[in-house]
C-alpha cells in the first residue's frame, strides 16, 4: 500500500523515479522496491525523505490519510479541504504564518491535548 501511494504521488508530481530519487536523497533502487512492493516496510527516515518533494506527510503516506484534515478524496486519495479550511488557511498565510509555523502550533496543540487527557489531576 505504502509503494502503491509513493508510486501514484511521483506520478502525479510529474517525477521519474531517478528524479524522485535525487530529490529525496534516497536510493533508486530502494524506491523502486518501495514502489513495487518488495520492501512493505521503509523506514520512517526514509518516509520523511520521501513525504517532503512529494508534499504530503508521513501519515499520508502510511494511511492514505491525512490526519491534519481528516479527509481524503474517494476519486483519487486527493486530501480535499472545505471552504472553511481554506479560508481559515488563507488568513494564516496572509497574517504570514509559513509551513513550519503552522506545523509547530500542530504539534503545539496535539501535546495539550495529551498532556490534558494524561493529566491526573
Amino acid at each position: 500500500m505504502i509503494g502503491e501511494r509513493i508510486k501514484k504521488l511521483r506520478e502525479q508530481k510529474g517525477y521519474s523515479i531517478t528524479e524522485l530519487a535525487d530529490l529525496a536523497n534516497v536510493s533508486k533502487s530502494y524506491l523502486s522496491n518501495i514502489e513495487r512492493d518488495l520492501n512493505k516496510n521503509p523506514s520512517i527516515h526514509f518516509l520523511m525523505k520521501v513525504a517532503n518533494p512529494l508534499d504530503v506527510s508521513i501519515e499520508f503516506l502510511l494511511t492514505g490519510f491525512d490526519l491534519i484534515d481528516g479527509q481524503i478524496d474517494s476519486r483519487g486519495g486527493e486530501r480535499i479541504l472545505d471552504k472553511e479550511w481554506k479560508v481559515l488557511i488563507e488568513k494564516a498565510i496572509s497574517d504570514g504564518i509559513d509551513k513550519n509555523d503552522f506545523k509547530e502550533y500542530i504539534n503545539y496543540i496535539k501535546f495539550k491535548l495529551w498532556e490534558k487527557n494524561n493529566s491526573s489531576g
